[in-house]
């Protein structure tokens, strides 16, 4: 970790996963996150798994939902917890392997050293990611980049880094996938400094995002600023 200030670090990363059926995949993704950050406080947020999702890993590391209340939910309970556990720092990815933790020290980088605010993990557009996803990525990043007024190469990625002072600042009320749509344009819009890095593309696990309703959920997102979507940012 960075300097040490009375015996403590300066500066603390927490990881936050979002679970929720993923008892085929959370044991792997836990132990490389447990590699690539060793110093972090990891907690995985069990969103009302039926399958025993974190059954094996350690109790104190797990928060537990009585329900399914969904991903936004999920990581706004894990974020909570690491901003009150006086963590710095925060990087959030997916139960299901989709984002390699091996990435997590060159995606946090820029947050520790105080050039950034939130960095993206930015995925590929290519013949890996299902054609659907592609152009919905398409979509929502070119609305993103008119609304920020930079770059947003991947407005749908879960593997983000982003600094404690953002986390309190920008608190959605979403509860579903439209939660991540809702923090990175509230990012964009308060201009925060907001970059990305490219991480491999990985696709096979089974995905819980709806189509049809998630879609949906994160349009509305998208409309409440339709003013800067016209004129782009100020």
């Amino acid at each position: 970790m960075p300097d040490r200030v009375d015996g403590a670090p300066a500066r603390r990363l927490a990881v936050v996963i979002p679970a929720y059926q993923a008892r085929a995949t959370i044991g792997d993704v836990w132990r490389r996150v447990r590699t690539a950050a060793p110093d972090a406080l990891v907690w995985v947020v069990d969103d009302g798994s039926r399958d025993g999702t974190a059954g094996d890993l350690p109790a104190d590391r797990v928060l537990r939902t009585p329900d399914n209340r969904g991903k936004g939910a999920a990581l706004r309970a894990g974020i909570a917890r690491a901003l009150g556990a006086g963590a710095t720092a925060i990087v959030t990815l997916d139960a299901d392997g989709q984002h390699p933790p091996e990435e997590i020290p060159r995606l946090v980088a820029p947050v520790l050293a105080g050039a950034a605010d939130l960095v993206l993990g930015a995925r590929a557009r290519s013949g890996r990611m299902p054609l659907p996803r592609r152009f919905t990525n398409w979509l929502s990043s070119t609305l993103a980049t008119r609304i920020g007024g930079v770059a947003v190469p991947d407005a749908q990625t879960g593997f983000r880094a982003f600094s404690a002072g953002l986390a309190r600042a920008v608190q959605p009320a979403e509860s579903r996938y439209d939660f991540e749509a809702a923090f990175l344009l509230g990012a964009l819009v308060g201009k925060w400094r907001v970059t990305s890095i490219d991480i491999p593309t990985i696709y096979g696990a089974r995905s819980h995002f709806r189509s049809g309703l998630d879609t949906w959920r994160m349009a509305r997102v998208f409309w409440r600023h339709a003013g800067r979507i016209l004129s782009g940012a100020r």
